[in-house]
């Protein structure tokens, strides 16, 4: 399932999860099974609120499948039929879980500090990048490319294993799977309160992945046999090479490019393929002048291709 994330104005205790691609992976001995994202906070100026993305205005809006955070605590609750609904052949491939309690706060103590990483000094993030890694730990702006072939400028991200600083100690596998195995890459000083912010979230979210990954198991045990070991719940467990995607959107810029680059969807995120067995989503913040606000844009939201094609909201 592909879809460009700009921004969710979803609620605060409220997760989203899309479930598995089918891209190729490295076999790994602890296989990339799980990653989470963060939609940041993004300053909004007037002027640049009358751009549109694409045919964003015109793509149905469609409620997401929810199960409520208790539902799903219940081990002995048949979430059959809404896993079905989700994740099934004739779904979106993406899941809300609701009424997450920690998740609010963990949340805001995160996203507050986007602007503060993004407005470090530009040698102190230039420590903090890893290209053996392809950008993949620590730092990233402007490295990944758009569809068009031009570099993404508008968003920084920053990357983390939320469970584990040093997955491996395996050199080779460090050499050969820099994008998965290389250690975290912290700013320490310049920024002490984003590793616990940042490890508290991921972890929560870890777990949200590991509880609907069980009923998973149970919904496909129900038509075929799944062994013990061999469960999508076993594999996450397993996993050492969780990911955490920090996003912080930039002030956009008054452009003359501006009318061209807003209508191409893919100028926002690009249609990708998640990597990762599961995906999980917070909903975005949005500060004009450090300031919270309401999302401002109508069209803003997580935008899904289905299989046949067409693009909803």
């Amino acid at each position: 399932m592909s879809f460009p994330l700009n921004k969710l104005p979803i609620f605060p205790e409220t997760l989203i999860l899309t479930k598995f691609s089918s891209s190729s992976l490295p076999n790994l001995p602890f296989p990339t099974s799980y990653s989470f994202s963060h939609c940041f906070p993004r300053r909004i100026s007037h002027q640049n609120m009358t751009c549109t993305v694409g045919n964003s205005s015109s793509s149905p809006t469609i409620k997401t499948v929810t199960i409520s955070y208790p539902e799903l605590l219940d081990k002995d609750a048949d979430l059959s039929m809404k896993i079905e609904e989700g994740f099934g052949p004739n779904g979106l491939g993406i899941l809300s879980i609701s009424n997450v309690p920690e998740l609010p706060s963990l949340r805001q103590n995160l996203l507050r500090l986007a602007p503060r990483l993004a407005s470090l000094p530009e040698e102190v993030k230039k420590e903090l990048e890893d290209p053996q890694s392809r950008y993949n730990f620590g730092w990233s702006h402007g490295k990944e490319k758009l569809e068009s072939g031009k570099p993404d400028m508008l968003k920084g991200s920053y990357y983390a294993n939320p469970v584990l600083d040093r997955p491996t100690e395996d050199y080779s596998l460090i050499q050969r799977y820099a994008s998965y195995c290389q250690a975290n890459i912290w700013p320490g000083d310049a920024l002490p309160e984003l590793e616990p912010a940042f490890k508290a979230l991921g972890k929560l979210m870890v777990d949200i992945g590991l509880i609907l990954a069980y009923h998973c198991d149970r919904y496909v045990s129900r038509c075929m046999m799944v062994k013990d070991d061999e469960g999508l719940e076993q594999i996450l467990l397993r996993s050492r090479c969780h990911k955490g995607r920090l996003l912080y959107y930039f002030p956009e810029q008054k452009s003359s490019e501006c009318p061209q680059e807003a209508d191409n969807i893919s100028s926002w995120c690009g249609w990708h393929t998640d990597h990762g067995s599961l995906t999980g989503l917070t909903c975005g913040m949005f500060t004009r002048n450090a300031v919270e606000i309401p999302c401002p844009d109508k069209t803003a939201g997580l935008y899904i291709k289905t299989r046949a094609g067409q693009i909803v909201k």
